[in-house]
């Protein structure tokens, strides 16, 4: 988190007495990182954060993928996934490596106890659906289109609003770090003497919404804590309630931010998909493609070129709007882009694109710098005709054999390597 902030009753100096009104002491705790010299909060409890009365192991997180050894572009078409568990258990692996995972979530349960990733931070995109997280630095009001970032080690417990008739059942994305790292505002938005987001940013301090009140929470009883680390989630047991603390001050906290608050960054040509940037850990970043203004030369091209990204993994999630480079892509798609394979506009969609000045579309974006693999969740959703979707001219010409008959392009590719794109 990129500013200091607090909430609630703190004493004025730190690692000094500070006292409940029945006498005893509050319980300081030091949330730190990266060996107390990364982002920290210091946190007061009522309760001893170290007082667990049971633990014990419940399931394993560690996602099996499939299709390891096969590269090609994928589709997968997300909208028919059924409501099922909470909104943690409920969540379904998508792709991921040893940096990231991607989840789905489609909830149909409450959750009746409270969470804590252990193992790395949380990129939670609200999709459908309204709700409250609690948390241990206080209360977090969702919305659609928000951004949830939850740091590694916060306790939390979400609680989705009942959707109205006519409105969709609660969706949500996850990405979540594997490899330690924590997800934050790229460098290059900040200030490197104060960490202020400077005047280039998309986005500054006033779009992201730390916790409020209520925090504290000073009940006794039975309480579960469910913690996932080292690929397992395990259940703790607290005589009290975990979200115990009085007041917090640091920089490291959740916080939410709202898709539509980001301000696209246009120019006269068109703009790389870094422009795009909100977010970024090690060996990901996390985009977002907003409704803007397309380029304005008078010659531009405004869907994007033809690229091959020799680095990293491209995969979009398509939140509304029009996303006019793509064919047969519905809202809840998700596409996948592996590194090295170029990728571009659908055939027929650069000459209709020309003379639009604006696009409507909304999607995120994960890139990652290792190859991402797909879970049989995915491949189950997996539209196997999309490689395909590039197939015919792009820009349609007059052409005969040697018969004067217009030749076959399927007969380009037999025997060879585009028989090998669908394959799996």
């Amino acid at each position: 988190m990129p500013y200091y902030t607090s909430l609630g009753d703190l004493p004025p100096k730190r690692h000094t007495q500070y006292r409940r009104p029945d006498g005893a002491l509050y319980s300081e705790e030091v949330f730190g990182t990266e060996g107390f010299v990364g982002p920290t909060s210091t946190l007061y409890h009522i309760h001893p954060p170290t007082q667990v009365i049971g633990w014990k192991p419940l399931y394993s997180t560690k996602p099996t993928y499939v299709e390891t050894d096969v590269m090609r572009m994928r589709h997968l078409k997300t909208s028919p996934m059924k409501p099922s568990g909470d909104p943690v258990t409920g969540r379904v692996v998508m792709f991921g490596n040893s940096d990231c995972e991607m989840s789905l979530c489609v909830p149909s349960e409450t959750m009746d106890y409270h969470y804590k990733n252990g193992s790395g931070d949380e990129c939670i995109f609200i999709h459908h659906g309204t709700g409250t997280m609690y948390t241990s630095f206080g209360t977090l009001s969702f919305k659609r289109k928000d951004y949830i970032i939850v740091p590694k080690g916060v306790i939390y417990r979400m609680e989705f609003d009942e959707p109205a008739a006519d409105e969709p059942n609660p969706k949500f994305l996850v990405i979540e770090t594997t490899n330690g790292s924590h997800i934050l505002p790229p460098p290059r938005y900040m200030s490197k003497k104060t960490s202020q987001f400077l005047e280039h940013a998309p986005y500054c301090e006033r779009d992201l919404h730390p916790p409020q009140l209520p925090l504290t929470y000073d009940e006794d009883g039975q309480y579960e804590v469910r913690i996932k680390a080292r690929d397992q989630v395990h259940s703790y047991t607290y005589h009290y309630h975990p979200l115990d603390v009085v007041g917090w001050d640091g920089c490291y906290y959740p916080y939410t931010f709202n898709i539509d608050d980001f301000s696209p960054i246009t120019g006269k040509h068109h703009m790389p998909p870094p422009t795009h940037q909100t977010f970024e850990a090690h060996n990901f970043v996390i985009c977002s493609f907003c409704p803007r203004t397309l380029d304005w030369h008078p010659q531009a091209i405004p869907v994007p070129y033809n690229h091959s990204n020799l680095d990293s993994d491209e995969v979009l999630y398509y939140v509304e709007g029009d996303y006019k480079a793509r064919k047969g892509i519905e809202i809840e798609s998700i596409t996948l882009h592996p590194q090295g394979i170029p990728h571009g506009p659908h055939p027929g969609t650069i000459e209709a694109s020309l003379g639009a000045t604006f696009t409507n579309e909304l999607a995120v974006m994960c890139d990652t710098f290792r190859p991402l693999f797909p879970t049989q969740a995915a491949l189950d959703l997996d539209d196997q005709a999309y490689p395909r979707s590039w197939e015919g001219e792009h820009f349609p010409r007059k052409a005969t054999g040697s018969n004067g008959t217009p030749p076959n392009p399927a007969s380009e590719f037999q025997g060879g390597h585009h028989a090998a794109d669908t394959s799996g």
